[in-house]
């Protein structure tokens, strides 16, 4: 225990939630700015095993935020979850932490959270968050959301039958496009510290055995305005949530996922969302001219990059030329577009 005797020693802690942090398992979602710093708090507070799930590799532009990688990383083209568990076990040999390379998705979710006592939301789509949501709350398991663009973030611990879930909150994902993703706003990292830090130490009550100590609010800040704010949700659990009341769990049957298909002969994959939108061209133009090339018609909207190319209809249909991978092309779409 002499390596966490300082965290011992604070009281409301103590040697009690030390030894049922070293019993728990945490599952983290994404091994991005958000998951990095979150996998790093809690193997240095000594929580037993992790299992870190990610689908991407290292590349230089995660550097500025994303603390567990470095150059050699990028080089290496190193899967982000193996990265992650090589650094962390050099930080906390103590601990057991487990690599998965892969998508998560409404198929193999319900296998990851086997074990799970805690899931930590490090993803950047609302997707996946949705999908955490309907898995966690059918398990019973609780899971502690956080999102972090250009300065402003929001956190908040979804305990299912203890209060409101996410879907209490906001009943269905908003529409793609309608919300700026940090590749097109751009994401400051003092702004991933102090959304994480709340996530970590609120993981910590939870893990410990101290629901009574949690925030109990949606934790919502801006470091570029100056502007800190806990929003009380004591009262925020719906009874007619479709979640946490009525038990309906759609983005676990895969029925609200987005889909990707390979097109024959075009190296391209089309992405449809799970849900129509009718996107503003414009201002999607508007938002994707930093980071590319932008040409528009009445009818679509073409944007070319260093890293390819994505042609976008009104309908959130989008075609990602340059590959045949279906995880890549939702991937660029989720950065490009949101989900």
């Amino acid at each position: 225990m002499e390596r966490y005797i300082k965290q011992i020693r604070f009281s409301p802690f103590g040697e009690a939630g030390q030894r049922r942090l070293d019993d728990s398992t945490v599952l983290i979602a994404g091994v991005g700015a958000l998951g990095t710093h979150l996998a790093n708090s809690l193997a240095r507070a000594g929580v037993g095993k992790l299992v870190l799930v990610d689908r991407d590799f290292v590349e230089l532009s995660n550097l500025q935020r994303q603390i567990l990688y470095d150059e050699a990383d990028v080089t290496a083209m190193i899967p982000k979850a193996v990265a992650a568990k090589a650094r962390l076990q050099a930080i906390n040999s103590e601990i057991e932490v487990e690599a998965v390379v892969a998508d998560i998705h409404w198929a193999n979710l319900p296998r990851l959270l086997e074990g799970v006592d805690l899931v930590l939301d490090g993803s950047d789509n609302f997707d996946l968050r949705y999908l955490l949501n309907d898995a966690c709350v059918q398990a019973g398991i609780p899971w502690i959301y956080g999102g972090v663009t250009g300065a402003h973030g929001m956190a908040m611990v979804v305990r299912p039958g203890q209060g409101p879930c996410l879907r209490c909150l906001i009943p269905s994902p908003p529409p793609p496009g309608s919300v700026p993703t940090c590749d097109m706003a751009g994401i400051l990292a003092p702004a991933i510290q102090m959304i994480t830090a709340f996530q970590a130490v609120e993981a910590m009550k939870v893990l410990a055995g101290r629901a009574e100590e949690l925030a109990g609010g949606l934790f919502s800040v801006d470091l570029w305005d100056n502007r800190y704010d806990l929003i009380d949700l004591s009262q925020a659990r719906r009874d007619d949530c479709p979640a946490c009341q009525r038990r309906e769990f759609p983005f676990l049957s895969g029925r609200e996922e987005m889909q990707a298909t390979p097109l024959c002969g075009a190296n391209a994959v089309q992405v449809t969302p799970a849900r129509p939108a009718e996107l503003d061209l414009e201002m999607m133009a508007g938002r994707l001219s930093g980071a590319g090339k932008v040409e528009i018609t009445p009818y679509l909207l073409r944007f070319s990059s260093a890293e390819g190319e994505m042609v976008l209809f009104r309908d959130g249909r989008a075609m990602i030329r340059g590959t045949q991978d279906p995880v890549q092309a939702k991937a660029v779409y989720t950065r490009l577009i949101g989900a």
